[in-house]
């Protein structure tokens, strides 16, 4: 197996879940891949802990933009966006040079498609439904989404009671199977990870984490580049700025720093 180096980057102002995170992907990453788990500087974007909301994101985007620029720099063969909005993926990409950028909401998507003809998500909030519902739109994917089930939480929630989130979630999960048709169930956030194989047992169909769906599509991605040499495009629209006008403008000039990092080494 080729060595590997994946980011997974938690695009919030702290630190609280990074060990969680790299927890599990310990669980499901390859022995050769060495994997960081990284978070934001509150001290640059406030103790921002969630991306539920616009204003949040736009915050946050070009923290986006400079953490690629520095994964890229560092030599990391691919990155994930944490986040199920897959905030500023295409801004991400276009900065990353030969890293791979993915994110959760497409991983997901492509992954509970290779396992079934349609598939429903199950949100923490109705606010999310409709930011979330154009996006599959856009990754033109409309037509298999059957719908969306909320559950009435936000996002620090789902992991301070367990038994709270799973009894919702497989309720919810449940109306979307039996009432909606779906064939498979997508979690849509990078915060009810942990719950898929219950969900599975009580449903009876593909329940797909987000998480671990846009980890192991990096990882995928970051082999395919070793073994094939397949990298971003950089003609047309996945044209990247040219750096003379990087270096012109100012633009990182000096290496980014993250407010944490949590490193699984390889085995």
């Amino acid at each position: 197996m080729y060595p590997l180096k994946v980011m997974f980057l938690d695009p919030v102002g702290s630190g609280a879940y990074d060990q969680f995170m790299a927890d599990w992907i310990k669980d499901y990453k390859y022995p050769s891949t060495e994997a960081h788990v990284t978070s934001f500087d509150p001290a640059r974007i406030g103790p921002i802990t969630n991306l539920e909301y616009r204003t949040y994101e736009a915050i946050v985007t070009a923290e986006i933009v400079r953490a690629t620029r520095q994964a890229a720099n560092e030599g990391f063969d691919a990155m994930v966006i944490g986040c199920f909005y897959d905030t500023a993926l295409h801004d991400a990409r276009e900065i990353s040079g030969d890293m791979i950028v993915v994110a959760p909401c497409h991983a997901s998507i492509e992954t509970a498609l290779t396992l079934a003809n349609n598939f429903s998500i199950i949100v923490g909030q109705y606010k999310w439904v409709n930011q979330m519902r154009n996006t599959v739109i856009h990754y033109g994917y409309g037509e298999k989404l059957m719908s969306f089930r909320h559950v009435n939480m936000n996002v620090v929630e789902f992991q301070q009671d367990h038994d709270c989130t799973r009894d919702r979630l497989i309720a919810a999960s449940r109306q979307a199977v039996e009432e909606d048709y779906a064939e498979s169930i997508i979690l849509g956030c990078t915060l009810e990870t942990g719950f898929y194989k219950e969900l599975e047992e009580e449903l009876g169909v593909p329940v797909i984490d987000p998480s671990i769906a846009a980890f192991k599509a990096a990882e995928h991605a970051a082999l395919l580049r070793k073994q094939c040499g397949w990298k971003p495009s950089r003609k047309w629209g996945s044209e990247a700025p040219p750096e003379s006008e990087l270096a012109e403008f100012g633009l990182f000039a000096q290496p980014y720093e993250f407010g944490n990092r949590v490193i699984v080494p390889a085995n």
